[in-house]
C-alpha cells in the first residue's frame, strides 16, 4: 500500500505532539523558564514568554488535522461508491473540514491569551459584517446544499454548463468543479450555475450521417444495413441497444444523406460516433455502396489554339 506524503506529515506531527507531552511540565509548569524574562531586550523576552502558547498551538493544530484525516478516513470506508454517495461525501467533508479549522482558530487564538468568549459574544456583529461584505459566499453555501439535496446533479455526471461540458469531478459547499475530456478542470461557483443540462440522467443517442451517391439504390443500401445489424453491434462497443437507421436527413447539392443513431452512455458518446463511422464505411465500401466526395471540375484552353482561331 502506497504511504502519502500527508499521512507521513501527519504521523510526524503526532510523534512530536507526544514527545512534547512527556515535557508539558517542564514546558508550562510552575517552573517553567519561560514564564520568566531571560534576556535584556523586550522583543526576545515577549517572544520568549510566547514559545508555551506555540507549543500548545502547533498541538491543538496536530489533533485537529488528525481528526479531519480520521472523519474522512471512515466517512470514505462507510458511504458506499455511488455518485450519490460520492457527492454527499464530498460536502461532509468541506463542512467538516472548515467547522475544526474555525474551531482550532479559537482554540490557538486562547493559547495566546486572546479571551475567546468575546469574540463569541461578538457574533452577532460578526454575521452582520458577513451578511453585507460576503453575501455571494453565502449564496454559495445555501446553493451547494440545494444543488446535493435535490439531485441536479452528482459526482461523475456529464453536464454542460454555460457551454462548456464535462464531468463534475467533485461538490464543495462553495464550488462545483467540471472536468471536461481534455483533462480542463473549470470551477464554478454555486451561486452561478444557473443553466445545466446533465447529460448523464438518461441515455444519449450517437449520431452517424452517411452519403451515398443519388445513383445508388437506396432500398439496397437500406437492406445492406439490415443484413449487417449484428456485425455492428458485435464492432461498435459502449452501444446499449442495435443501432437503428432513421431515414433520409437531407437531399444535398450531390449526395442523399442517411441518419443512423445508437443508444449509449453519454461518457461512451464520441467513442461510439468514430466506431459507427468507421463500420459502416467498411459496411459500404464491401458492398460498392458509392460515398461521393466533393469534385472540382478544371477547363484548360490552349493559349495556341485560340490564337490560330482568331487568325
Amino acid at each position: 500500500m502506497k504511504i502519502s506524503r500527508g499521512f507521513i506529515a501527519l504521523v510526524v506531527m503526532l510523534a512530536i505532539t507526544v514527545a512534547i507531552a512527556a515535557f508539558q511540565g517542564f514546558i508550562t509548569g510552575g517552573n517553567s523558564i519561560f514564564f520568566t524574562y531571560q534576556f535584556q531586550n523586550t522583543v526576545i523576552n515577549f517572544l520568549w514568554t510566547k514559545i508555551p502558547a506555540a507549543i500548545k498551538s502547533f498541538q491543538i493544530v496536530t489533533v485537529s488535522a488528525w481528526i479531519i484525516y480520521i472523519v474522512h478516513f471512515v466517512a470514505e470506508k462507510t458511504f458506499s461508491k455511488s455518485n450519490k454517495a460520492k457527492t454527499i461525501l464530498g460536502l461532509i467533508k468541506s463542512i467538516i473540514k472548515w467547522v475544526v479549522i474555525i474551531i482550532t482558530i479559537l482554540l490557538v487564538l486562547g493559547a495566546f491569551g486572546v479571551d475567546t468568549s468575546t469574540l463569541l459574544a461578538s457574533a452577532g456583529i460578526l454575521a452582520l459584517v458577513i451578511g453585507l461584505g460576503a453575501q455571494s459566499l453565502i449564496a454559495d453555501i445555501i446553493a451547494g446544499f440545494f444543488i446535493v439535496f435535490e439531485g441536479e446533479y452528482e459526482v461523475g455526471d456529464i453536464i454542460t454548463i454555460d457551454g462548456f461540458r464535462g464531468t463534475v469531478s467533485d461538490i464543495g459547499i462553495r464550488v462545483t468543479k467540471v472536468m471536461d475530456a481534455g483533462g480542463n478542470v473549470k470551477i464554478i461557483n454555486n451561486s452561478d450555475i444557473k443553466n445545466i443540462i446533465n447529460q448523464t440522467s438518461e441515455l444519449s443517442y450517437a449520431k452517424c450521417t452517411m452519403s451515398i451517391d443519388y445513383g445508388e439504390d437506396l432500398k439496397r443500401v437500406e437492406e445492406v444495413f439490415k443484413q449487417n445489424i449484428e456485425r455492428l453491434k458485435k464492432n461498435v462497443n459502449g452501444m446499449v441497444d442495435a443501432p437503428i437507421y432513421k431515414g433520409v436527413s437531407e437531399l444535398g447539392s450531390s449526395s442523399v444523406n442517411l441518419l443512423f443513431i445508437a443508444k449509449c452512455k453519454e461518457s461512451d458518446i464520441y467513442q461510439v460516433q468514430r466506431d459507427l463511422n468507421r463500420e459502416l464505411y467498411l459496411i459500404f465500401n464491401e458492398n460498392n455502396i458509392t460515398i461521393p466526395f466533393n469534385q472540382i471540375t478544371v477547363s484548360y484552353r490552349d493559349k495556341k489554339s485560340e490564337e490560330e482561331k482568331h487568325d
